[in-house]
């Protein structure tokens, strides 16, 4: 009996180990689809030539929609935890769900962190250098000489950022032990680096949430069509029309030979033309459009910024007056255990919705920033360097997002298996709570 139960336990272990493997396959599949087809949106048609270019380019694309993937996974992975445990907890013994488990979510979350890593430090800086090396002077030209130039790049990049932490270490504490830790490297460094890029993407979280706050309402107001009041938009389109016809008349008057004055008018005719589509789009829109969805809009931005505030400013003074408060000081409900608010399902919507929202509102304050707003892709009129470094940026907000939600008091999730889980996946918990 003894030897049937093992058996039986073996079975259902790996029987487990293939459903999460599946799930975790078929999700990040949609990702990278998705991811695929953002990325072909904004990336410039000029880069795709049939040559020795065109093969890299097309390498640094399956990177960079790779790390696109697993940025979006990391942002959809705590929504997705919340809703898991609000299911178990309303249908605990369905049969249906019980693929939904602490189990697959601790798997989840230690693929996250695992392909991060792997994105931050091998796939987004091999993608770089491969898309800027052209080679050794003196080696045939070709992939392979690119590939070898990068590998190069790679291992001095990987040799400067090590040596600048053993010095680093040895400054702040020069002791025996901390200078024995430093030499294993899967153990500290990756992990004090990771964790030194999520305190920076933290940091950028903070400076960039409340500039998108308070952009959210200007971003919203370019996209949807205001109310006209007190304005004669027929009116003001036939303006427009007869200043583009002017515009067009002097521009066609020049001579080739004013090379800087054709640039300067053609950029306001330009100008000119997006301003009177602006204006038919307004015209052209129906009255409910006009009236209804976008002081609906409006309203809505507003309370979901009057909660986010005010939830960040109850956690803070929580913070300020109960020590155990603190995320290092209380551990939360596990999946199934219980429901994270005290409204049920409501409040678990509501705390995703306020997720997405401030991840929202720092790409928008990320990109409003001065010195990082030439990272704005367009639309077919983006260069490849340019999408690794959105990649790169976005990877670096989504793996920061977790942690300060938690310091700001938006879940209280604790990523610990249920007793359900325990007893349906035992032969796997240890290995996953060691990996966490």
């Amino acid at each position: 009996m003894e030897g049937q139960d093992e058996v039986s336990a073996r079975e259902q272990h790996f029987h487990s180990q293939v459903r999460e493997s599946t799930i975790c396959f078929l999700l990040f599949a949609i990702l990278y689809i998705v991811s695929y087809f953002i990325i072909r949106r904004y990336k410039r048609k000029s880069d795709e030539q049939e040559d020795e270019d065109a093969i890299v380019n097309r390498i640094s694309l399956f990177l960079s929609t790779f790390t696109l993937a697993v940025s979006a996974g990391a942002v959809l992975l705590l929504p997705f935890s919340i809703i898991s445990n609000e299911i178990l907890l309303a249908f605990p013994q369905n049969y249906y769900i019980q693929w939904l488990n602490g189990s697959l979510i601790h798997g989840l979350w230690n693929l996250a962190s695992l392909f991060s890593n792997l994105c931050l430090f091998v796939l987004m800086p091999f993608a770089f250098f491969f898309l800027e090396s052209e080679g050794f002077a003196g080696l045939k030209k070709g992939i392979r000489a690119r590939i070898l130039e990068t590998l190069v790049m790679l291992i001095l990049l990987a040799l400067l950022i090590l040596g600048m932490v053993w010095v680093a270490s040895a400054l702040v504490d020069n002791d025996a032990a901390s200078m024995e830790s430093l030499y294993d490297l899967w153990e500290f460094y990756l992990p004090y680096l990771y964790s030194c890029i999520s305190l920076m993407g933290c940091l950028l979280l903070l400076l960039c949430t409340p500039v998108g706050l308070s952009r959210m309402f200007t971003v919203m107001g370019q996209l949807l069509v205001k109310p006209a009041i007190l304005e004669d938009l027929d009116e003001q389109i036939y303006m427009i029309t007869l200043e583009e016809e002017a515009l067009q008349r002097r521009l066609n008057g020049l001579s080739s030979s004013v090379e800087y004055n054709m640039m300067e008018m053609e950029q306001e005719l330009e100008n000119v033309k997006t301003l009177k589509t602006k204006l038919e789009r307004r015209k052209k829109a129906s009255a409910w459009e006009r009236n209804l969805v976008y002081p609906a809009v409006m309203v809505l931005l507003l309370i979901e910024t009057s909660i986010s505030v005010l939830l960040v400013a109850c956690n803070i003074l929580c913070l300020l007056v109960d020590e155990t408060a603190m995320p290092k000081g209380t551990r939360g409900p596990g999946i199934g255990s219980a429901s994270l608010s005290a409204f049920g399902f409501v409040g678990a919507a509501l705390e995703i919705i306020l997720i997405f929202y401030l991840m929202v509102s720092s790409v928008v304050g990320f990109y409003s920033l001065r010195c990082f707003g030439t990272f704005i892709p367009k639309k077919d009129d983006t260069t490849m360097t340019k999408i690794i470094g959105n990649c790169v940026s976005i990877l670096v907000l989504s793996s920061a997002l977790p942690v300060m939600s938690r310091t700001l008091g938006l879940h209280k999730l604790h990523l610990s298996n249920t007793p359900r889980d325990s007893e349906t996946a035992k032969p796997s918990a240890n290995g996953h709570q060691k990996a966490l």
